[in-house]
């Protein structure tokens, strides 16, 4: 599955979003097979540049032959994590006022409302199971053939009274959790002809139930309205607006989903920024804010013990917890193997400069803001998303590195 994965990803990457390039596919398949082996140690370094040059001849004698997916859509909620294009169509205001020009998209030359250079990990998915990338429910001009993204960057788990209860205010053109379920029943009530033909279409299908939640904190951290410990008493109610929502798309038909946690929030360039004191005992051996990535743990925590007791009473369906913390931590720990420059880490690449190149009130995009010269080289994009690279690395971790369980599981849905 590795050598087939790798293929797709630099293959589709190079042919379809950097059409500049010169560098063939197989190339490229030998640097990242050569960087994934080079991480763990499993095979010596001549043994991979034998495979990958084989690899490379066969595909430029005779292409690759492969196995069908067993996925033939994906679909899609969350935030700006996964947002192909939602926020942009909704009006994108406040953070994201600059996501539908570039700097974004500039990797691939196409500002489409993703909060970052270029792809994300839900495109990385999407190319590795031989699908078009997904479509934003909102684009009604879109061909939804390989599925439909309901994800809206900004979106919170809770819903916006459940938060204002708490004093926190989300943004106005926030699409919380429950109005994209709202959307996918929609969807269906026009696309299904019966409930028996609804069971059909969703039974092949992947569901990414997230990334999601991490708003529900940011707004909280942001705003100043609690402190750690006190956010704390979010998370139940996040985790279970979370499992809830898997819950009603197993009782419409699927069969296969993946729940993500979230990310190490400590190493973002923004919690760095606003939240960082000097000579403060609160960073760890990384650079990172141990408290912020404490509590990013907790919410995982909580979350796979739902997601265990989800599992149980659900024996027939395919739920993958996927590691986002430790698959963000992997990428970080090896940056140098993979490609990242080790110097500037936890250093936004478009900002407006400071000790994290982040400032909430110059965002990436807005005047007097700049752009790094090679985003490749770095991993965090605007100091809240990430860029492209980093990106695809985390999807090659999550589908490859075992930072996705079951492993048996993710095993069966990219086998092809």
């Amino acid at each position: 599955m590795s050598m087939q994965v790798h293929h797709k990803l630099a293959s589709r990457t190079i042919s379809e979003f950097e059409p500049a390039t010169k560098v063939h596919a197989g190339e490229k398949l030998a640097a990242m097979a050569s960087a994934a082996a080079a991480c763990h140690g499993k095979l010596s370094r001549r043994t991979v540049v034998y495979l990958s040059l084989v690899v490379v001849l066969l595909l430029r004698a005779a292409g690759v032959s492969e196995a069908a997916c067993s996925v033939d859509a994906i679909y899609s909620f969350g935030d700006s994590i996964a947002d192909t294009g939602n926020l942009l169509r909704e009006g994108a205001a406040g953070f994201f006022a600059s996501i539908g020009g570039y700097p974004y998209g500039q990797t691939i030359r196409n500002p489409t409302g993703r909060c970052s250079d270029g792809l994300l990990i839900i495109d990385y998915f999407a190319m590795a199971l031989n699908l078009s990338l997904v479509s934003p429910y909102l684009d009604k001009g879109a061909d939804f053939a390989s599925g439909v993204n309901f994800a809206v960057a900004g979106a919170t788990a809770l819903d916006r009274t459940a938060l204002l209860l708490g004093g926190v205010m989300a943004p106005p053109a926030s699409v919380p959790l429950s109005s994209q379920l709202g959307w996918f029943k929609s969807y269906l009530n026009d696309t299904c002809n019966s409930q028996e033909d609804c069971a059909k279409k969703l039974a092949g299908a992947l569901f990414l139930v997230g990334e999601i939640g991490g708003n529900d904190y940011n707004y909280a951290f942001f705003q100043g309205t609690r402190s750690v410990e006190a956010t704390k008493a979010y998370v139940p109610q996040v985790v279970n607006a979370i499992i809830d929502v898997a819950k009603e798309v197993i009782e419409l038909g699927a069969t296969q989903i993946i729940i993500p946690g979230n990310f190490p929030i400590g190493c973002s360039p923004s919690y760095l920024s606003l939240f960082s004191m000097s000579d403060s005992a609160d960073h760890d051996e990384r650079g990172c804010l141990k408290s912020y990535n404490a509590f990013a743990r907790y919410h995982n925590e909580q979350l796979q013990a739902a997601i265990d007791s989800l599992r149980k009473v659900n024996t027939d369906v395919s739920i993958i917890y996927a590691d986002y913390y430790g698959a963000f931590m992997h990428v970080l720990d090896h940056a140098s193997t993979l490609g990242f420059d080790e110097g500037s880490l936890l250093e936004a690449c478009c900002g407006a400069g400071g000790a994290y190149n982040f400032n909430m009130n110059e965002m990436c995009g807005a005047p007097g803001t700049s752009t790094c010269a090679n985003p490749a080289r770095r991993m965090s994009w605007d100091g809240i998303h990430l860029t492209q690279q980093a990106y695809r690395a985390i999807a090659l971790a999550l589908i490859m590195e075992g930072f996705a369980q079951p492993a048996d599981a993710v095993q069966e849905i990219w086998s092809c």
